[in-house]
């Protein structure tokens, strides 16, 4: 690697931790943001409806100017058949700086919960090992959710079924609708142009191919998330660390 290579490595490793450190300080405890509460009308996969109901609250790291990205995400729903309300939620993450997934479906077979959901962003990719087809998905074993398998996921479930887009414009208008009918959810999602939110994917996406995630490589490292094996940020962040 030439100097002058190396020099520009640095000033990105530089300029990555700084900017970690800042969105970490200047978004310290912030619940001042408030947050959004909605429900929606979910297609199950046996033709179904159940009604869930779906929050998120705002805060984390962001630019300056720029609004809070969604700091946890929770939908709760009673499934078919049961009288037991149960509760999903996409936490916060403190090494991403905003909560850890957007949810892209909820299903229920013989009285199990599932949840697929998709990484929030490139660092939460990587976090969650790189999945390829990009999803992450959750069964609920009776008393916790537990993350399983692509083969352990149902055949029978095929398809994205809650409001995909969370744009601050589709919130507002959720929340003054009071129950978003399952065939207005359809019509909003079949609009998205990612083959991964029109069908659920079984297999893996080549790279560059449609719907694969272009996310770089990245690890956690002492908090901080640089290229693998990159010598000149582990110095550099051990430094600041003393």
């Amino acid at each position: 690697m030439s100097s002058r290579q190396r020099m520009k490595r640095i000033v990105q490793t530089i300029g990555l931790v700084t900017f970690v450190s800042m969105s970490g300080s200047a978004d310290a405890g912030l619940f001042g943001f408030g947050g959004d509460s909605w429900q929606e009308e979910v297609l199950l996969h046996d033709g179904s409806k159940m009604i869930v109901t779906r929050s998120q609250t705002y805060g984390g790291s962001h630019e300056i100017g720029q609004p809070p990205p969604i700091k946890e995400h929770t939908i709760s729903f009673t499934p078919p058949g049961s009288g037991k309300r149960i509760t999903w939620t996409s936490e916060y993450g403190e090494d991403l700086g905003r909560t850890n997934f957007h949810l892209l479906a909820v299903h229920v077979l013989k009285g199990t919960p599932y949840i697929v959901a998709e990484p929030n962003l490139c660092l939460s990719y990587n976090k969650w090992g790189r999945p390829n087809p990009p999803y992450v998905f959750f069964k609920y074993d009776g008393r916790v959710w537990q993350r399983i398998p692509l083969e352990a996921f149902p055949t029978e479930f095929t398809s994205t079924n809650v409001v995909l887009g969370l744009s601050r414009q589709f919130v507002d208008a959720m929340v003054k609708q009071g129950v978003v009918p399952a065939e207005h959810i359809q019509k909003q999602n079949s609009s998205l142009p990612q083959s991964e939110y029109k069908t659920l994917l079984r297999e893996p996406v080549k790279p560059g191919a449609e719907g694969a995630t272009n996310c770089e490589e990245r690890v956690l490292y002492k908090g901080h998330w640089i290229l693998p094996n990159d010598p000149i940020a582990k110095k550099f962040i051990d430094t600041q660390i003393k």
